[in-house]
């Protein structure tokens, strides 16, 4: 077989910085992949091929954070109009927006989908209790500078937060109290928390370092070649991927920390990485405006991606427009514009309705 190339998926729509992703789980309609951008329109994609969905409009000021919940149900954003808010996924109206002091950092759901957090530049910690979405909600205090990442884990009973006063901190559910904190010589730019919640994802500085969840003992770390912002654990524990301020992606070995390989498709700086809940890709987006697809497996007939083999034309996997060419041994990609649904591309069960 030919040598491969990597061709991302290239999906355009944003206007301005994309600033983080969040997937859903795997649904009976695939995947999703929410994407939050400074433009103010978080949009939503079907995960495995990128083919847009829908944009969520509401808020007057850069998109922050985004979740989806576990079955893409319901969607949530964060912004810097002090908002954050509650979308129903399917029809793309918005549910229920909780007021803030402050720019909205970071937003998640619980597992069960009953409770909603925030992180925000107030150096608070919110919960609410979705059944209840007037009541007030639990604070919890004690970060220092503004929180960048915060995500339920431990099945629900804790939460860990980091922020811009370099802390990792870990939180009581029920007592509201911090209970475990982790110190670093720089920011912690990026927060993950593996799919069995058994590991920590953590980039700061020029360094990725690997946590075990319950007691914060530090697993491994490794140092990478540009200042990263964003990394991203596979779900099988065997690579991990990154990528920063020198606009490359990277795919390291997780046991080794050997670089595997290295691609520069964007022409911005990478703001953040995820990975797939399936592992099949990875998806990245950036300064640049533009999220990226890309396969974990090289030539892996997947999504819309097609092996093309000794020149051998390759039926396109997707809609026949707005097809990349593959040369020989490469990967053909095909990816739809996302100003319109696409072409002979039904709306899933679950997604966020087009709007114009």
């Amino acid at each position: 077989m030919a040598t491969l190339r990597q061709t991302p998926l290239t999906c355009s729509g944003h206007t301005r910085p994309v600033v983080q992703l969040a997937f859903s789980d795997i649904t009976e309609s695939g995947y999703f992949l929410i994407s939050a951008c400074k433009d103010g329109k978080p949009m939503l994609r079907q995960g495995d091929t990128g083919d847009w969905i829908g944009t969520f409009e509401g808020h007057k000021g850069a998109v922050w954070g985004v979740a989806l919940n576990s079955q893409a149900t319901r969607a949530a954003t964060g912004a810097a109009d002090f908002n954050a808010k509650l979308w129903d996924a399917v029809s793309g109206e918005e549910v229920h927006s909780f007021q803030h002091n402050h720019i909205v950092k970071s937003v998640n759901f619980s597992k069960d989908n009953s409770l909603f957090v925030t992180g925000s530049n107030e150096k608070l910690i919110r919960i609410f209790d979705l059944n209840k979405p007037e009541a007030e909600p639990t604070k919890l205090a004690g970060h220092t500078a503004g929180i960048r990442h915060v995500y339920f884990f431990r099945n629900g009973t804790h939460l860990v937060s980091c922020g811009d006063d370099r802390t990792l901190r870990v939180w009581d559910r029920t007592s509201g109290q911090e209970v475990q904190r982790q110190d670093f010589n720089a920011i912690p730019n990026s927060l993950e928390v593996s799919q069995d919640e058994s590991t920590l994802t953590i980039a700061h500085g020029n360094v990725i370092s690997f946590w075990k969840s319950e007691s914060l003992e530090k697993i491994r770390e490794f140092t990478v070649p540009t200042q990263v912002n964003s990394a991203s654990l596979h779900p099988d524990k065997s690579i991990f991927v990154c990528g920063g301020e020198d606009l490359k992606m990277y795919k390291f070995d997780y046991s080794t920390g050997a670089e595997i390989e290295s691609f520069k498709g964007h022409f911005g700086p990478i703001h953040c990485v995820r990975f797939s809940p399936d592992g099949e890709l990875y998806a990245s987006g950036s300064e640049d405006g533009t999220l990226r697809l890309w396969q974990t497996t090289v030539g892996r007939t997947y999504g819309l991606w097609k092996c093309v083999e000794g020149g051998a034309a390759a039926t396109p996997a997707g809609p026949p427009n707005n097809q990349t060419s593959g040369a020989s041994g490469d990967v053909e990609a095909n990816s739809p514009p996302p100003s319109s649904p696409p072409p002979n591309h039904p709306t899933p069960k679950t997604g966020v309705q087009a709007t114009s």
